[in-house]
């Protein structure tokens, strides 16, 4: 497995071309707003190699019984469903943000079992292909960016109905190595931290858009791909010098629309070629899996927590028991998530190909909790950090000969504690809240692994509606003809 440092040094071999600010950014790990998403993955990589994370952070490979990076397995035992969601909450607790490897490890799942099923009904080898692949990222210890979400353009129609029909990515050229792909896939969260690119379709697909139906893995630094930087909520003070502004000193995450324009996959490579029966599948199987890795939530919300309780100690509020009731509150919801994540875990069970898969229903039901209880934790730590979290002035004002006396002064709190140090974590609570952390914990747990409403419509599609009928029927002595018969 490769240590935290070969993990940056390995970045620093590929040739990506990315763009911010309408710029080429030529040096891409080293660059202050993309750095602190690179720290959040080689988080993982230094996790993994230290004996107390062992457990949770490696696991022995099926495949050659060698000891490998969990973010790289395929899952084997309802025990290795768990330790996933166990594994994403304490690294989001390390991190305070998204620390990006879970949409490649849970493409890799889903297409462990996709392949298998349309190999045993077409007769295809796409899972052969696939597990090469898988033993690859294993051997180098792979980070993979799992690139589903197209622009989609007008959500009222198909991908064969767009006026750009690049607006969903699709195979624009068969040759007899390969294809050719063009169009783009948006919200990449760790795209240019990545090794490679696991492209899946990002809906059920029918016969006149199977162009559209194609998975495939390519390296992220392929010829014809290109990476536009997406904008975060105070992303230009991590370029200002110092770091009390910043809120979390260390990790980040970022997000950049991925283009593709004319991109060749070697016919090895590639894991779906218009079978467009299989790709709603995909997309559910992979979604199962990401709803249930929001696990990481509850450990950016510990992190929360946290601050928002040393807040309270710093403003002198502690004590009061509103106070203590809106995180005692915190703590219910925050419990509530991770409870999610472990029940679709514990709940698990074993596909044809081997491949244990949660509970689908109980994944749907975590991430619909998801996309509301961060906003009310986060909520209820800008209620009892106060207004000061969004009007303080900067740290040059505190650092200045002229006015960092009146700082010093007039920003005081408990008398026990530096007024800097209430400024630090007052800093991590809008970053969490506000700032660019905010995108990985809130409006990721809005739209991250699906919309809201996606969760429901699966909900309403697994639940066993006609059973809690029967039951409640039975129970108050309504008799149905089957019952007279």
């Amino acid at each position: 497995m490769k240590t935290a440092e070969e993990y940056v040094e390995s970045l620093r071999k590929l040739n990506l071309v990315v763009y911010m600010f309408g710029e080429k950014v030529d040096n891409v790990v080293d660059h202050p707003i993309i750095r602190p998403s690179m720290n959040a993955v080689a988080k993982t990589y230094e996790l993994a190699g230290r004996p107390e994370f062992e457990d949770i952070m490696t696991v022995t490979s099926h495949r050659t019984g060698k000891k490998v990076n969990r973010f790289t397995h395929i899952h084997q035992s309802v025990d290795d469903l768990v330790k996933k969601t166990k594994m994403g909450r304490m690294l989001g607790s390390q991190t305070g943000c998204c620390f990006q490897r879970c949409v490649g490890m849970d493409a890799m799942n889903a297409l462990s079992m996709t392949t298998f099923d349309m190999d045993a009904k077409l007769g295809t080898e796409y899972n052969q292909r696939f597990l090469k692949f898988l033993d690859y990222v294993q051997a180098e210890d792979l980070t993979c960016d799992g690139a589903m979400t197209d622009p989609k353009g007008d959500r009222g129609l198909p991908p064969h109905q767009q006026k750009d029909p690049d607006l969903f990515l699709r195979i624009v050229e068969d040759r007899e190595d390969g294809i050719v792909v063009r169009g783009a896939k948006a919200h990449q969260t760790g795209a240019v931290n990545s090794h490679e690119v696991i492209v899946m379709p990002t809906i059920s697909m029918r016969e006149a858009d199977k162009d559209y139906a194609v998975s495939f893995a390519v390296p992220a630094d392929a010829e014809g791909i290109s990476y536009i930087m997406g904008r975060q909520s105070c992303d230009l003070r991590k370029m200002e010098g110092g770091n009390m502004d910043q809120g979390n000193l260390f990790f980040g995450g970022h997000e950049a629309l991925v283009i593709f324009d004319d991109v060749f996959v070697p016919r090895e490579r590639i894991f779906m070629c218009r079978e467009y029966e299989f790709a709603g599948q995909l997309v559910e199987q992979f979604a199962s899996y990401h709803r249930q890795s929001y696990a990481c939530k509850a450990g950016v919300g510990d992190v929360l927590i946290g601050a928002t309780q040393t807040v309270a100690e710093y403003n002198g509020a502690a004590k009061a028991s509103h106070v203590k009731d809106k995180i005692i509150e915190m703590n219910h919801l925050n419990e509530t998530l991770y409870c999610g994540s472990i029940a679709c875990a514990s709940e698990g069970h074993k596909e044809p190909s081997g491949t244990y898969l949660v509970n689908t229903l109980l994944a749907n039901v975590c991430k619909q909790n998801v996309t509301r209880f961060p906003y009310d934790i986060a909520r209820l730590a800008q209620d009892v950090a106060g207004g000061l979290m969004v009007t303080l002035p900067s740290e040059k004002d505190f650092l200045s000969p002229t006015i960092g006396k009146w700082m010093e002064k007039y920003y005081k709190g408990n008398e026990t504690i530096s007024t800097e140090n209430r400024m630090r974590i007052l800093r991590l609570i809008e970053n969490l809240t506000l700032g660019t952390a905010a995108v990985g914990y809130l409006t990721e747990s809005m739209h991250g692994a699906g919309s809201p409403q996606a969760q429901r419509i699966m909900i309403s599609r697994q639940v066993n509606m006609k059973e809690k009928q029967r039951v409640a029927k039975k129970l108050c002595g309504i008799k149905e003809e089957s019952d007279e018969k």
